[in-house]
């Protein structure tokens, strides 16, 4: 990487986190910590408002004002073909976001880069319905982020119906399907359910807190110990 770039991806990275260690740095951009203090003083000396310290972090004030980001022929491929997969496997809302993002992309972008998005030749199709993908996800989605309680009726790979109480942790997509981790107050335990095998699914009003041995970094945990 040249300097150059090495110095503009640390203001970005700068940008995006609170506060950052010279270590974090450059491990990040396969330098040495001693490189990187040079460079946060040669960035801070250019009047870019670097705050921090060595052995502390640093951090931009909040009150900065950058010229937008400019992104590579690369970057705005992997922008396209991320925005045609949340289309197709992320649900609805998701893929109607992923394209509006896309498309304020699309208007900052000069006029040879925004060719990259016309002339993309990587798609991601889906060849049928599937109320997994465009209305549980959602539902899902919603319930993760607000900690609302799931009820739903459940179909086992052996065809037995189950009714479940959830609280829905986190979703993992593993190519064709998704997979909601949860806390199932029925086993007591932690559970994993595939979305196209929910047969009803409505969130309750009553909300929850992560008690202790039951979060998704609980889950996590566990999964690496195994």
């Amino acid at each position: 990487m040249r300097r150059a770039d090495r110095l503009f991806q640390i203001v970005q990275i700068l940008r995006n986190k609170r506060l950052v260690t010279a270590k974090a740095l450059a491990e990040r951009l396969e330098v040495s910590e001693r490189t990187i203090y040079r460079d946060i003083q040669d960035i801070s000396l250019s009047g870019v408002p670097v705050e921090g310290e060595a052995g502390v972090g640093y951090r931009l004030r909040h009150t900065i004002d950058i010229p937008p980001i400019m992104f590579s022929a690369d970057e705005i491929q992997a922008l396209v073909v991320g925005a045609r997969m949340a289309k197709t496997w992320a649900g609805t809302e998701l893929g109607c976001s992923a394209q509006s993002a896309l498309d304020k992309i699309t208007a900052v972008i000069p006029a040879e880069l925004k060719t990259k998005i016309e002339d993309s030749k990587l798609f991601s199709p889906r060849f049928s319905q599937r109320q997994d993908l465009d209305i549980d996800l959602d539902i899902c989605r919603k319930a993760i982020d607000d900690k609302r309680v799931i009820t739903m009726s459940y179909r086992r790979a052996d065809g037995e119906q189950s009714l479940r109480r959830i609280r829905p942790l986190g979703l993992y997509f593993w190519g064709n399907v998704w997979t909601l981790v949860g806390w199932c107050e029925l086993r007591a335990d932690f559970r994993s359910f595939r979305l196209d095998r929910m047969q009803s699914l409505q969130p309750e009003d009553a909300a929850f807190t992560d008690a202790e041995g039951q979060s998704l970094q609980d889950f996590l945990k566990r999964m690496n110990c195994e």
